[in-house]
């Protein structure tokens, strides 16, 4: 949240120019970098029409929240106006979504989905998006999961006419959802006296609300099995909700014409590729619609197998690998959802493939050729492995090569690391993966950082966070042996060893052993604590506290980052994998470890000076024993 004041405050704020002022400042103190244009303009011409709606209905009182910041993700509803209802007299919230649009017009074939001049793919229609925030609102905040009727959505397009606008309201208007324009202030200042009281302050309501304690993220594996056999259990917010409906319009479209289509969802860490894969499965599912979800990854495949399939063995053959459909016929299925797609490699092909099978087709082709809508989701800076291929440009390029068209949805918020933008974007800037080089850590209240002295502090201070029943694991680069795992009533070869600490890695096998659980179910079974995984085990799962060992693969030497490949253990670096692949795919490797807590991270390297570095950068008061 950027501001919290009341309606008169904003007023006179924004009359003497010092809004705009507080704004920025807050947004570059939170976010680490200023505003865009499209932000600022917002903050100057909508915000001011909203505070002068409220004093005008006499409402100056009510407590306004500006850019309030959803619970556990990085979205943000423009507003939030707290006060009492004038007839229950308990608290009562308007979720705000403004809008300059002047026109929009639905989409012809989905009216949830808006076309607007000044964006060239669609959006979310504001009915929609503001309805989803309220929802998410009522499900992530302790103060009103027991009192959904306090929250209350309403968009309002300040600048439109109702002419303008019209089509918008194709879509069911609810409490949730109402849409008011330029035209009808008068109507949208009778919906807020309906909705807030003019005799009563807003501020009490206003700490009810922010005291609410976020109710713990709906974790993506314990929820699976209910996404896929039951109902929805996750809310889609804007971009997830245009992607997940881009789907499903590319599935009526080809179904209706008898052609293909390509849909691809790009987005970072946490994005929701994973929960929208899985809500556009569970709904095919329901509606007998023949699909599959698909990935290039072993642990993540077989936990959903696990997780979903507990009670119906059919639900368990919905999850395939990349390399399933290499003798498949073309189109024999509606749709295959293709996730952690970035794990694409060039072919289904390996050392058990019999020659019958050596086609040489690229493994894109085969995934295309199978499906009339096939959908892949991916996150290309999560590319670990050399000959993993899965980009956008090369899918467009296959998709284009079959004259097929391909429509691209870009996720721009987050749900891990607390939602917390500025530390994911420390994170690639730490790495060299974003230009301008590290920066210092500075604390945003969403995700915690902490440098550890030793792996005995960083395991300890874990440890306790166990007993408190939040997850934790600890993960580290490869940069040591991994020996083959022991014989049956043997303990685990304790390979990870710094100074007098060892842990073994995690399993490689697809059985338990010495207590430990597969390699598959390392980050998910709480077993799984007492081994160090690695990133291909981390890789698509999240946990409430991660600890990071970085290993002498990457070091840090006077001003920039050393890849150390002589260090690296990992089998999948052959002598002849160039230098530059080398150093990207160890920059890649600790993104994804460092991503992939939810609340907080703890992170340690073997190297001295890096060490150091780390504890400039992040701050001697973010050391574990500080905390």
């Amino acid at each position: 949240m950027l501001l919290r004041a009341s309606a008169r405050t904003v007023a006179v704020m924004a009359l003497d120019g010092s809004l705009f002022h507080h704004l920025t400042e807050q947004f570059v103190h939170m976010h680490g970098y200023r505003p865009g244009p499209s932000e600022a303009r917002s903050w100057e011409r909508s915000i001011p029409v909203l505070a002068a709606a409220l004093n005008d209905a006499g409402l100056g009182e009510v407590e306004v929240l500006l850019e309030y910041a959803l619970p556990l993700n990085s979205k943000r509803a423009d507003a939030v106006l707290a006060g009492v209802h004038p007839v229950s007299g308990e608290p009562s919230y308007v979720v705000v979504e403004l809008k300059q649009w002047s026109q929009a017009e639905p989409r012809d074939d989905d009216p949830a989905l808006c076309q607007v001049s000044t964006y060239a793919q669609p959006v979310l229609n504001p009915v929609e998006q503001v309805r989803r925030y309220c929802e998410y609102l009522v499900n992530f905040n302790g103060a009103l999961a027991d009192h959904p009727k306090r929250v209350s959505g309403v968009a309002y397009l300040h600048n439109a006419t109702e002419f303008g606008v019209s089509g918008l309201r194709e879509i069911e208007l609810d409490d949730r959802g109402q849409l008011f324009t330029a035209e009808g202030r008068g109507a949208f200042l009778d919906y807020l006296r309906s909705k807030l009281s003019d005799a009563h302050a807003g501020a009490r309501a206003a700490d009810e609300l922010q005291a609410g304690r976020p109710v713990p993220s709906k974790q993506l594996m314990a929820l699976a099995a209910q996404e896929v056999r039951e109902r929805e259990q996750f809310v889609l917010l804007d971009e997830q909700q245009v992607a997940y409906r881009m789907v499903f319009n590319a599935v009526r479209r080809a179904k209706q014409s008898d052609h293909k289509e390509v849909v691809v969802v790009t987005g970072g860490p946490g994005t929701g590729k994973s929960v929208i894969a899985l809500s556009v499965l569970g709904e095919l599912y329901r509606q007998g619609v023949p699909a599959l979800h698909a990935t290039g990854s072993q642990s993540f495949t077989k936990t959903m197998r696990k997780v979903a399939g507990t009670r119906k063995r059919e639900v368990q053959d919905l999850f395939k690998y990349f390399n399933s459909f290499m003798t498949a016929e073309k189109n024999t299925l509606d749709v295959l959802i293709c996730d952690e797609a970035h794990r694409i490699r060039e072919t289904s092909a390996n050392r058990y493939t019999t020659a019958a099978h050596r086609t040489g087709k690229p493994q894109i082709d085969e995934l295309i050729d199978v499906a009339r809508v096939p959908v892949f989701l991916l996150d290309e800076h999560q590319v670990v492995r050399p000959g993993e291929m899965g980009t956008v440009a090369e899918i467009q390029a296959a998709a284009a090569r079959k004259g097929i068209a391909c429509h691209v949805v870009p996720l721009e918020s987050q749900f891990r690391c607390g939602g917390s933008d500025a530390y994911l974007r420390w994170v690639v800037r730490l790495l060299g993966l974003e230009a301008g080089g590290p920066v210092t850590w500075e604390p945003d209240e969403r995700m915690h950082l902490h440098v550890a002295e030793s792996p005995q502090e960083m395991e300890a201070f874990l440890q306790e966070r166990l007993s408190e029943h939040y997850s934790a694991r600890m993960s580290a680069g490869y940069c040591w042996p991994w020996s083959p795992e022991p014989k049956h009533g043997a303990p685990l070869p304790a390979d990870v060893m710094i100074g007098d600490w060892a842990r073994p890695w995690n399993l490689r096998g697809e059985r338990a052993i010495a207590g430990a659980p597969p390699s598959a179910l390392w980050a998910t079974d709480p077993a799984g604590f007492g081994q160090i995984g690695c990133v291909y085990t981390a890789q698509g799962f999240e946990y409430d506290w991660s600890g990071v060992i970085i290993g002498p693969d990457l070091v840090w030497r006077g001003d920039r980052w050393i890849t150390d490949r002589t260090k690296s253990k990992d089998p999948v670096f052959k002598k002849s994998t160039p230098d530059a692949d080398v150093d990207r795919l160890i920059r890649n490797t600790y993104k994804v470890l460092l991503t992939r807590g939810m609340v907080g991270t703890l992170v340690y390297s073997t190297d001295q000076e890096t060490q150091e570095r780390l504890r400039e950068l992040i701050g001697a008061r973010q050391k574990v024993s500080a905390v």
